[in-house]
């Protein structure tokens, strides 16, 4: 099996290639025929997924069993800035990498977001099918790479996650660790409810559905959820640090910091029931996963 990692030096494609090599993941071991996959790792300065003619002669070359697409334009703010740019990593990415991927007959996992819905207040937790209506400049360059993606391949997971933190990269897990140890006490908004999301578990997920041809829309994303600030009260209890975690209101947070800002999902917490009905959901509680993760670093030094 021949495997190509866009977005490879990426907290996600970092965690898909240690998961390869090693052949485990926190939650499991991967099949052998994955573990003993060649995988390639293109970032960047290797594969412009946003130019056609790169992208069609890097994966005419390779030919490769399967593309995983973790390059993504993530900077929230950065995107209402820089709509063109957004949408062409964004979305032309994706749809560059279908339109080859089709031609090859490869498979293509397209990561996707949370974003990609209208984030209101609601009492039951988004499905795969529910109505997409994106509020902001990310969610919807992302709907419509997912909508390329469909447009142009047949053999497509689309694969939606949220709230991401891995070992490597920046997260939300390593700001408020290092403001746990600068300040005495930060404030975190409290009124936007999501699911924390390992990155280890997502890529065992992504490399176990990527063996069958269980083709579709995906949520991955760990059970249970919290708001903002209940996931930067437990980092700071499981650090051992004693900054104090105040609430605050998303509201009251933009009046602070005085400056125009995407608008943020106050409800995005997503149900994996196509992992449930397909290959089944191994993700774990948020909780679960977050305390593996800061027992990991703590033994590492970090």
């Amino acid at each position: 099996m021949k495997i190509v990692i866009t977005g490879a030096n990426g907290q996600l494609g970092k965690e898909l290639q240690k998961i390869i090599r090693t052949g485990k993941a926190e939650i499991g071991e991967i099949s052998k025929s994955v573990a003993s996959a060649e995988v390639f790792a293109a970032d960047v300065d290797v594969l412009d997924i946003t130019n056609l003619d790169n992208v069609r002669a890097y994966l005419n070359d390779i030919k490769p069993d399967v593309v995983i697409n973790c390059a993504a334009f993530t900077n929230v703010d950065g995107c209402e800035e820089n709509y063109d740019a957004a949408f062409k990593v964004n979305a032309i990415g994706p749809r560059n990498l279908a339109m080859v991927c089709e031609e090859l007959g490869s498979k293509l996992v397209n990561v996707s977001t949370d974003y990609v819905f209208d984030g209101e207040p609601r009492e039951t937790q988004l499905r795969e099918y529910d109505k997409v209506e994106p509020q902001s400049v990310y969610g919807t360059t992302k709907l419509q790479g997912e909508n390329y993606v469909r447009e142009f391949s047949s053999k497509y997971y689309i694969v939606r996650t949220a709230w991401l933190y891995g070992y490597e990269g920046n997260n939300f897990v390593y700001t408020m660790m290092r403001l746990g140890k600068d300040k005495d006490s930060i404030t975190v908004v409290n009124d936007q409810k999501g699911n924390p999301t390992s990155a280890n578990d997502l890529a065992y997920h992504i490399l176990k559905i990527i063996e069958t041809e269980e083709y579709g829309v995906y949520h991955c994303t760990a059970k249970g959820e919290c708001t903002w600030y209940d996931f930067a009260k437990r980092i700071m209890e499981l650090a051992g640090l004693n900054c104090v975690v105040n609430p605050i209101s998303t509201e009251d947070y933009i009046k602070g910091i005085n400056k125009k800002i995407a608008k943020r999902p106050a409800y995005s917490s997503l149900d994996n029931m196509m992992l449930r009905c397909t290959v089944g959901d191994d993700m774990r509680n948020w909780e679960e996963e977050l305390e593996t993760f800061m027992e990991n670093i703590k033994n590492k030094g970090e």
